[in-house]
């Protein structure tokens, strides 16, 4: 592991200290939600392992893992629509990150050309009674992903 993060110690030591000890899944991964600082709209969920978590503290920009290309995932290298940290949590047993982020470029987050992630909303309760059928909150997108990343 980062000389960044302590070795995970005892429970109060990992809730009531101020050491980093990031508990890491058993593929090595921690999730990470992700939100816009001024709105604290919900923009993304992703993973970070130990490599790409140092670099986020390190380059204070959000550097993910992406579980499908297996590979590191600066975001907004190719899209332009980078990350700025703007503050970082982890929760109360660390296995967790809540990233407060300005997003420069378009202010798009998604890959699908909206700003969000969380484009679409689910039916509860009575509304879910006629079935499930998303519901698009976002109709117009930041940017043609097909102009920034090709076909895919």
């Amino acid at each position: 592991m980062s000389e960044l993060f302590a070795p995970r110690g005892s429970k109060k030591d990992i809730e009531e200290s101020v050491v980093l000890a990031p508990k890491f899944d058993q593929n090595g991964l921690i999730p990470v939600v992700t939100t816009d600082y001024a709105t604290g709209e919900v923009l993304m969920m992703a993973f970070m392992n130990a490599e790409t978590l140092k670099m986020t503290i390190e380059l204070g920009e959000a550097v993910y893992w992406s579980r499908s290309r297996k590979e590191i995932w600066h975001k907004g290298k190719t899209s332009g629509n980078v990350q700025v940290v703007r503050e970082m949590r982890t929760d109360c047993d660390q296995d967790a990150i809540w990233l407060r982020v300005t997003v420069l470029g378009l202010s798009a987050t998604c890959h699908v050309g909206y700003r969000s992630c969380f484009y679409r909303s689910i039916p509860t309760a009575q509304a879910a009674k006629d079935g499930v059928v998303l519901k698009f909150e976002e109709t117009e997108k930041a940017y043609d992903p097909e102009k920034v990343y090709g076909k895919k």
